[in-house]
């Protein structure tokens, strides 16, 4: 939701993430990406909390695509515009994911090849 590709990850100490973005982003986009962190944290905080649901939340339903955030009905305890735009530069610049999440992580575990078969390259 917040329009960033995630840049490259790594968890080399228990307990924390190594993030490394490449040369090429800007000063103002690396601070956008941390406002974004800091953002999610207070996202976790509320749920933390019990201010938001743990079934029903802005992270457990994110990404949300557009046809999503405009469709007639909406049952989240959150607000569209919440869920749209967490923060204000992207009312400006924001990229609309297109799909939501594709079975959380089973396409991670369970890699399809729709490739030629290795024989046909030989």
């Amino acid at each position: 939701d917040y329009g960033f590709h995630p840049p490259t990850m790594s968890w080399p100490v228990p307990n924390t993430i190594m993030i490394e973005p490449t040369e090429s982003e800007s000063k103002e986009e690396l601070d956008k990406f941390c406002d974004a962190l800091i953002s999610i944290r207070e996202e976790i905080r509320e749920i933390e909390e019990g201010k938001q649901s743990h079934e029903d939340n802005i992270l457990v339903n994110a990404p949300h695509t557009i046809s999503r955030v405009s469709a007639e009905e909406w049952t989240h305890p959150y607000s569209r515009q919440r869920a749209a735009y967490p923060l204000p530069y992207l009312r400006e610049r924001k990229f609309w994911p297109s799909v939501a999440r594709v079975d959380d992580a089973f396409g991670d575990r369970n890699l399809m090849c729709s490739c030629p078969p290795i024989d046909t390259y030989q």
